[in-house]
């Protein structure tokens, strides 16, 4: 799994690449634990490159909106590809979480609406 982190302003932005399973599912869990620690509780998961999601990456991200959540903050996913869609879909999970097509979406909703980059 490929992570990638961009602090903007006042929100973080992850871009994850690949499979988000029981395998790629720590590393994940620690960035955002980490993030999380310094403050950083507005945050996006960017999904648009990632290919299959199982039950511990959806674990990974729920943990992660509750501690956002707790701390005042957000935890918010886009680029769903059709195929995690409908996971999300299946697992009513779409309700839980925040879900915007793209990056400028997402950051408008957040209250972050400077051009993107």
């Amino acid at each position: 799994m490929n992570i990638a982190v961009e602090e903007l302003e006042n929100v973080t932005v992850i871009r994850l690449a690949d499979r988000f399973d029981a395998y790629t599912a720590p590393a994940v869990r620690e960035k955002l634990l980490e993030l999380q620690a310094r403050g950083r509780v507005r945050i996006i998961v960017d999904l648009s490159a990632v290919d299959f999601v199982d039950s511990t990456g959806l674990v990974t991200l729920v943990a992660g909106l509750k501690h956002c959540r707790r701390a005042g903050g957000e935890l918010v996913l886009i680029g769903l590809r059709s195929q995690v869609k409908v996971i999300f879909e299946l697992t009513r999970l779409d309700h839980a979480f925040q879900i915007y097509q793209d990056e400028a979406a997402a950051l408008s909703a957040l209250g972050r609406t400077e051009d993107v980059a």
